[in-house]
Parts: C-alpha cells; structure tokens; sequence
C-alpha cells in the first residue's frame, strides 16, 4: 500500500464536501473503505476555514510502518486547535472531540514559515 496525494481547498462552505471527495477516492485507489476518515477530514478542513487563513491544503498518505492513512490538513493560520470541554448547550465545538475519537492518533504541528498542519491517522 502506497501512494499520496494533495487537494488544494479555498477557504469556503464549499471546501469540507470537497475535501470528503478527495479523501474518498484517494480510499478508494488504496482499496480503503472508511467512513471515519470522512468525518475526521471533515472537521478539520472545517477548523481550517473557519479558524485559519488562506487556503486549506489536505495531504493523504499511507504511514510507511503501518500502512494505517493519515489525512493533514495544512494552513496559514496562527490559532492552534483544542478539544472543547464538552458542552451539551453549544451549538459547535465538538468537531475536535470527535476526531479524537475517530482517530488513533491526531495532533498539530507549526510550520516553520507559519501556519500550521492538523493531522489524524485513520485507524480502519
């Protein structure tokens, strides 16, 4: 299993639709079903235009050791992302939760020109 791919995202309503279709047909080539990894690039393409800057870069490859994809979602952004207490009032916030969840492993890392990359390996 191997190959990667990128999907460069304006930062609109549009961008989260576009970034589950890419995701999916990367799967796809790789033989992969999984419908967390959708929701997991979803929610952080969905950070991304709502709390970054410019536009959203989404990076899928598999991780040589294991095999298991892992899904980046890169930009310009200074705000780092955190999981929210849980608040059964609010009407958003839970986007991180849930990728903690979906995921086996997630985290963000800054770039050294700025930005940063928010990053989820799919667990299948």
């Amino acid at each position: 299993m191997s190959g990667e791919g990128e999907c460069v995202l304006q930062p609109n309503a549009e961008a989260p639709g576009r970034a589950r279709r890419f995701l999916a047909a990367r799967f796809a080539e790789w033989g992969l079903v999984d419908d967390d990894g959708c929701v997991i690039v979803s929610e952080l393409v969905t950070n991304a235009v709502l709390h970054g800057d410019g536009p959203v870069a989404v990076h899928v490859f598999q991780d040589e050791r294991d095999g298991l994809p892992v899904i980046e979602v890169r930009d310009g952004g200074a705000g780092r992302p955190v999981v929210r207490p849980e608040d059964c009032a609010a009407i958003h916030g839970r986007g991180l939760a849930l990728v903690a969840c979906l995921a086996c492993d997630w985290g963000v890392r800054p770039l050294p020109d700025g930005g940063k990359v928010t990053w989820a390996k799919c667990g299948l």
